[in-house]
């Protein structure tokens, strides 16, 4: 039994298998089928926005696959190429490619699936799958709307039905205002019935499948009405199953896709995170982040081995799947099948699909990831976070996507860091009936104690605040004729080396000036750091209280201090006890 639950973990596809025959497997496999109608033509599209051969696209969405269905942890999930990897990939390679050439092309995406693939195993193992948490959600919402516009800047060219050379938003927006005297009327016909097709069926009739209908009708009406040598299209695209390979590329370029990889592994593994969660609540099931992390990054070293690029989880065509009745990776596997049947005996069928068809395909998943409503809430909620966003959105789309996601990345921890580094603080006084101690900032008419400083400060202390915190103590000290300074230390989670030392010094400087530093709620934890640093018995055992409450008790035995609390008269009305 034990064995095999293990297998049940690590290998749920063939756990799958063993499992009970009935009506689902079946149901899977069907939906498996109807699904490859949306994988053709989405590999595709996507493949051309990596800047690849069309065909790779198909690789990048069958290997997955078939190595997720063997060893991914969710129940429900479809990989593959994505709008929001794969142009972080036509980033990183097309420069390293002198003059188009589309076999180093695929050799250079090939080693960044292995890098990527690499760098996702190694922080799966090491139980990193936390780290998709830095990126907060304004500084998402925000590249992804970048990556967006570029995307659709880079694909309008070939929605017109001519070519640009420009890859990047600005120059993108240039070429293409300079370029419509090319524009090829019949393909950009082509191209606006197949987004009409598409935006058209998910308005009307959302369940069918406006890609799979609009890539078909383009593709017989060039076909019959001998378009082909009149609009660009996909032409011949290679028959059989991709050959398995080490990607052929020199150091330089190693080097040169290193920080590329460390990016789309990011991207793609917080996408997959978020995508995985959310299904795993709908399906009442459990999911290990840090083995999906793994999972991912193996189906990633896959891909590199067989001609592919970088991937990543998709929202739409996991939708599509949960739609159609998949609830089982089955599904998924089925999709590599039928794709491996069309490689070996069908690639003729995509020989005259438009390229501006692809266009059409690309520019309506872009749109996905333009999230208005979301940046419209976070304008109205608080309009620092929504400029974080559009930082975010103006570094990808001024200074290019790798750059853009580097300092969406750097915004998020630099956010992070900004909060910690000047944190809400506050001076607490007694409001009459009502419980507790309260921010007098907030509470004009709370009570002070005289001689006595209640301060709270709301974050850990930590090298980059704890000169703030010093001086905000020092400040409070010369306020008045204060005795006590009783530091309100709940939220204090974590006080490091440079905070303890400077903690050490405060308290000697409080001291010379006859004021006792004290603290209460300091969790047993951060107080054992105090006592490693020597701290706790410089301040002294007597001054660290469990409540705040007992530290009042004991500022008032000790001093003397006449002070009359509410509490201590008749109960009033309405009173919060």
């Amino acid at each position: 039994m034990d064995a095999l639950r293990g297998l049940g973990r690590w290998l749920p596809g063939l756990a799958l298998l063993r499992g009970p025959r009935d009506g689902g497997l079946r149901r899977d496999a069907v939906a498996g089928v109807v699904l490859a109608a949306l994988l053709v033509p989405q590999g595709m599209a996507y493949a051309e926005l990596a800047g690849m051969p069309p065909v790779t696209g198909l690789y990048a969405t069958a290997v997955p696959l078939a190595v997720y269905f063997l060893l991914g942890p969710s129940r429900i999930l479809i990989l593959g190429p994505d709008s929001a990897v794969s142009p972080l990939v036509a980033a990183a390679i097309i420069p390293l490619a002198a003059g188009g050439d589309m076999a180093m092309r695929v050799e250079l995406a090939g080693l960044l699936a292995l890098l990527v693939g690499a760098i996702m195993l190694a922080g799966g193992l090491a139980r990193f799958g936390f780290v998709t948490e830095l990126l907060s959600m304004p500084v998402r919402l925000g590249y992804l709307a970048g990556i967006a516009v570029t995307v659709i800047v880079a694909q309008l060219p070939k929605l017109f039905g001519f070519s640009v050379d420009a890859e990047s938003f600005i120059p993108g927006v240039r070429d293409f205002v300079t370029g419509l005297d090319e524009t090829n009327a019949t393909a950009l016909a082509i191209g606006l019935g197949s987004l009409a097709v598409i935006v058209g069926l998910r308005l009307v009739a959302p369940k069918v499948p406006g890609v799979f209908l609009a890539v078909a009708l383009a593709t017989a009406a060039v076909a019959a009405l001998g378009l082909a040598d009149d609009v660009p299209v996909v032409g011949s695209v290679p028959s059989g199953l991709p050959a398995f390979g080490v990607p052929d590329v020199s150091l330089d370029d190693f080097k040169a896709l290193i920080p590329a990889a460390v990016g789309i592994a990011f991207v793609a593994f917080t996408d997959t995170s978020v995508l995985s969660r959310s299904y795993a609540g709908r399906l009442n099931q459990e999911v290990d982040q840090n083995q999906e992390l793994a999972v991912l990054g193996v189906a990633n070293l896959a891909t590199g081995f067989f001609q592919g690029f970088p991937i990543s989880s998709s929202s739409s065509r996991t939708a599509v799947a949960e739609d159609i009745g998949a609830r089982s990776q089955l599904a998924g596997v089925t999709g590599a099948l039928v794709l491996s049947v069309l490689l070996i005996a069908g690639t003729g069928l995509v020989h005259d699909l438009p390229v501006s068809t692809l266009a059409a395909v690309v520019i309506v998943a872009v749109l996905s990831l333009i999230d208005v409503g979301a940046a419209r809430r976070l304008y109205s909620r608080r309009r620092s976070e929504f400029a974080l966003a559009m930082v975010a959105f103006s570094g990808v789309a001024v200074l290019g996507v790798l750059w853009g996601i580097g300092i969406a990345i750097g915004l998020s921890l630099l956010n992070f860091i900004r909060r910690a580094w000047r944190p809400h603080d506050a001076v607490l006084g007694r409001v009459d009936n009502l419980k507790g101690y309260h921010d007098i900032g907030r509470y004009p008419e709370a009570r002070r104690i005289p001689g006595l400083v209640l301060y709270r400060f709301d974050a850990p202390l930590f090298f980059a605040n704890v000169d703030h915190f010093r001086e905000r103590v020092r400040a409070l000290a010369r306020s008045g004729d204060v005795a006590w300074i009783v530091v309100a230390a709940e939220p204090i989670t974590d006080i490091d080396v440079t905070a303890g030392e400077a903690l050490g010094a405060l308290h000697d400087e409080l001291e010379a000036a006859g004021i006792e530093l004290a603290f209460a709620e300091l969790k047993d934890p951060v107080r054992d750091w105090l006592r490693r640093y020597g701290v706790d018995d410089a301040i002294g055992g007597n001054r660290f209280f469990p409540t705040i409450g007992v530290a009042v008790a004991a500022y008032l035995r000790e001093t003397g201090v006449d002070w009359f609390d509410w509490e201590d008269r008749p109960e009033q009305p309405g009173a919060q006890r």
